[in-house]
């Protein structure tokens, strides 16, 4: 399991997939990736691309831990959750068993930081028990931007969102854990959030900082990085892909070239990197 120190914090990751994606074409996670543009950009290879050109990402959440506190970023897809994508669809990995290797206990967890509501980023907030959908982590609280909560329980007739909402974000409601916060909130001495808006409307990145040592979380700012050498290139996920361009291209001038490790939510093995110029763009130094 990859694990990086930032001061007195230590950061881990804990994945549910990891592996090559098609890549190009609208809707799709980078939906300029093609093939032949991928492999365009050659430092992807061999970890964040194959020879071929396929993008490889992962699902995976990011487990936090401080010296008072136990902090998960994104909770992945989660198991039987019934999901019109079939990739997403049904399923049954041993996440929970990964968490306890780690040494991490699901009742100890004190916080769930969702950078957003989409499906791969809440789904084990709960977890199915007797037929019922119950928190998977029942002494934590569970942090949600509100201008992400404003903007999403009002979009009920979204049919791939809502089931998300029923399964994966309504129970935690309503068992009185989730608690919503400004988009730049303070967590605690070492966490605080980040506004990066675009993805989704409320979307927030995770700033850790101990020791004048600095990492952030991006979420989903970016899928993959081959958008820190494609800044313009878009996912078909984002709710407003002008001002996802607009946010990634902030980010990336702000942590260029600064001893800042960056951890990507959805990039494969090895993760965590710096962004150097390079060119007329940047890259990814792991």
């Amino acid at each position: 399991m990859l694990s990086w120190q930032v001061g007195n914090v230590t950061i881990k990751r804990l994945v549910e997939f990891e592996g090559p994606l098609p890549g190009g074409g609208k809707g799709s996670m980078v939906e300029e990736a093609y093939p032949e543009e991928v492999k365009k950009i050659g430092w992807l290879a061999p970890h964040f691309a194959t020879n071929e050109g396929h993008i490889i990402a992962a699902v995976q959440a990011l487990l936090i831990e401080t010296p008072d506190k136990k902090i998960i970023v994104d909770t992945c897809v989660g198991n039987d959750k019934k999901r019109s994508n079939p990739f997403f669809n049904e399923l049954q990995t041993p996440f929970l068993k990964h968490l306890a290797d780690a040494g991490w206990d699901r009742e100890k967890v004190d916080m769930v930081l969702c950078t957003h509501l989409h499906v791969d980023h809440v789904g084990w907030n709960t977890m199915l028990v007797d037929g019922e959908w119950v928190p998977t982590f029942p002494n934590a609280d569970y942090l949600i931007a509100r201008n992400e909560w404003d903007h999403w329980r009002k979009e009920i007739d979204d049919p791939d969102q809502a089931p998300v909402m029923e399964d994966s974000v309504h129970p935690i409601f309503d068992a009185g854990l989730a608690k919503l916060v400004s988009e730049d909130e303070r967590i605690s001495d070492e966490i605080r959030l980040m506004p990066t808006p675009g993805h989704t409307p409320g979307h927030v990145s995770i700033v850790i900082e101990s020791e004048g040592k600095t990492a952030i979380i991006t979420g989903d700012i970016m899928h993959h990085p081959c958008q820190i050498a494609r800044p313009s290139w878009a996912s078909g996920f984002d709710t407003d892909q002008t001002a996802a361009r607009a946010t990634r291209a902030a980010f990336l001038k702000e942590v260029e070239g600064k001893d800042i490790l960056v951890l990507g939510t959805h990039f494969a093995a090895p993760t965590g990197g710096y962004v150097r110029e390079e060119g007329e763009g940047y890259r990814f130094h792991v």
